[in-house]
């Protein structure tokens, strides 16, 4: 596979659970571009849905739309007259994401032709040679001429490279691209490359759009379309998605998601600057620099809280009843754990607990440390808890489940392409053999799910709680050779050691838990109040033992 990571996870600055990246803005797992509760998006009545997302269609409210319909999507049962409503949706909120980006701007102002053009070639290139499913390159051209025109009716779109698109020019660029359509039939790349040539030589002569940046429109909505989790990648998002597999980037380190007033914190990362500062969940962002975050969507909010290392940033912070006050904070170079909230649940029986928050690069080297220091602390048993964990990296997860996995197949990936075929085992020197339980609920996808999915199948532990959310494919990441962009491309499908799919179906629990209590703030609640994980740890109490839990043969060299 050439992408430069392989990813297992409902990602990226598009999932489950936003957080803060290296804009402060990236999510997770797959969210909408200004994410809203999934909780209440779930809440809504299927027969409620058509008559809702109708109602914000015509008020103009796109992210809403993607709030409320994604999840559906996702999952394959969003019904067929909404899709098209949906898609106009995400095809709003891509082009307002990409141009609130001020380096995808910048590097849009001094983009040839010449270069969108190959730009749009080897985005074509790529999902011919990677994607899971064979093109539609008639399907990748139609919906890159109507991400075109919801540009054009996008305002900040507009003023910056559409001045001369009046209705009357409008109206006469849509029907010279139509005669462009029915003039030549799109069966392979070539073709597709030559209508979209044509179509951005219209819109220069028509509507004065500069051809770069028909082609670039078109180039990100021929990957957005493929499926819910392949995406075109600004300069930006791409830097933002290589500082989530590393664990690492420079910001304040608060997870945030929009609300009426602007943001609201869910989690402030333990050690960072905004937790020094006094930030903590809960607290709603109301202004940055002087400015108001009221009615400013997540991406825009999020670029006022950029800048280099060593910078300051005043802050507006409420904290209700009070009013709001200013806090300055540093920009700094935060780590992003993956793992929270290490304790003993049970010193007496033993029971030691850990939540595995992403699957990072780092993230098998950080539990092994982990796991030392709880068999130091009396461990004969353990709980995982991989609640709300979105995913990350494939090969995080197959590393972490060779912690406990003597030998055997961890998971496999089958693809269109041959090149995408693999087998990823277990069987490095050493295991940990405590009786192992994993705690999953519906927004455990991906990695959480392989290693679930390991764990079931070679009845290695017990798994409690939810269902999982069934994100059964993979992504890979390319960068482009042009203009400095990306993509992020579905590229298989995987299974588990039993050759059972997680797509559309998940992970069933051993034990199912349906009254849990969902962590807050990243925290793993007390098991008098968590049903699930009260559940858990009495599976791992009635757990039998080794005698040790030391792994035999595993050292630093080994791993």
């Amino acid at each position: 596979m050439r992408a430069g990571w392989l990813i297992a996870a409902t990602l990226v600055a598009w999932g489950i659970g936003p957080w803060a990246t290296a804009a402060e803005s990236a999510a997770r797992a797959p969210v909408a571009p200004e994410p809203a509760d999934l909780a209440i998006a779930a809440a809504i009545p299927h027969e409620d849905l058509a008559a809702r997302t109708t109602a914000l269609v015509h008020e103009g409210r796109w992210s809403d739309v993607v709030s409320i319909c994604e999840t559906a999507a996702r999952k394959g049962t969003l019904a067929a007259a909404l899709r098209h409503q949906y898609d106009l949706a995400k095809l709003h909120c891509d082009v307002a994401r990409r141009h609130a980006e001020p380096a995808f701007r910048n590097q849009l102002a001094g983009l040839s032709e010449t270069d969108a053009r190959r730009v749009y070639g080897e985005v074509l290139a790529r999902i011919g040679s990677h994607h899971v499913d064979a093109p539609d390159y008639a399907r990748l051209v139609n919906r890159g001429i109507r991400a075109v025109d919801v540009a054009l009716e996008e305002p900040a779109f507009a003023a910056a490279h559409a001045a001369q698109a009046t209705p009357e020019r409008t109206a006469v660029y849509r029907e010279q691209v139509t005669r462009i359509v029915a003039g030549r039939g799109v069966g392979s790349q070539e073709d597709a490359e030559a209508v979209a040539a044509w179509v951005a030589r219209a819109a220069h002569s028509i509507l004065g759009v500069a051809p770069a940046v028909t082609l670039m429109e078109m180039s990100a909505a021929a990957v957005g379309g493929l499926d819910e989790y392949s995406a075109f990648l600004t300069n930006g998002q791409l830097d933002d998605l290589y500082a989530q597999i590393e664990g690492n980037f420079v910001g304040l380190g608060v997870e945030l998601k929009s609300a009426a007033d602007g943001l609201l914190v869910v989690h402030v990362i333990p050690g960072s600057p905004a937790e020094r500062s006094g930030i903590r969940a809960g607290d709603h962002l109301v202004g940055v620099g002087g400015r108001s975050l009221a009615g400013m969507g997540v991406d825009e909010a999020a670029h006022l809280l950029q800048g280099p290392e060593g910078s300051l940033v005043t802050l507006a912070i409420l904290r209700a009843p009070a009013p709001a006050r200013a806090v300055t904070v540093r920009r700094e170079h935060v780590e992003v754990p993956s793992i929270e909230d290490v304790r003993m649940l049970d010193p007496t029986a033993g029971i030691a607990a850990l939540k595995l928050t992403s699957f990072q690069k780092t993230t098998a080297a950080e539990l092994e440390a982990t796991l030392r220091r709880l068999e130091a602390a009396g461990m004969r048993s353990l709980v995982i808890d991989l609640r709300g964990n979105p995913g990350g990296l494939l090969s995080a997860a197959v590393d972490v489940a060779d912690l406990f996995l003597e030998r055997g197949l961890v998971v496999a990936t089958r693809g269109r392409s041959p090149d995408e075929d693999f087998n990823y085992s277990a069987g490095r020197p050493g295991t940990w053999r405590m009786p192992l339980v994993v705690l999953i609920d519906g927004d455990s996808a991906s990695s959480s799910e392989i290693f679930a999915g390991a764990i079931r199948d070679h009845g290695r532990g017990t798994i409690v709680g939810a269902r999982s959310y069934g994100k059964g494919s993979i992504q890979g990441i390319f960068p482009l050779d042009a203009a400095g962009v990306g993509m992020r491309l579905t590229t298989a499908k995987f299974f588990s050691p039993r050759g059972l799919p997680y797509s559309g179906v998940g992970v069933e629990p051993d034990v199912a838990v349906h009254a849990t209590a969902r962590p807050v703030d990243g925290q793993v609640p007390a098991a008098s109040g968590d049903a699930a994980l009260a559940a858990a740890t009495e599976v791992a109490r009635r757990a039998v033992p080794r005698p040790a839990a030391r792994p035999s043969g595993r050292s630093t060299a080994a791993r």
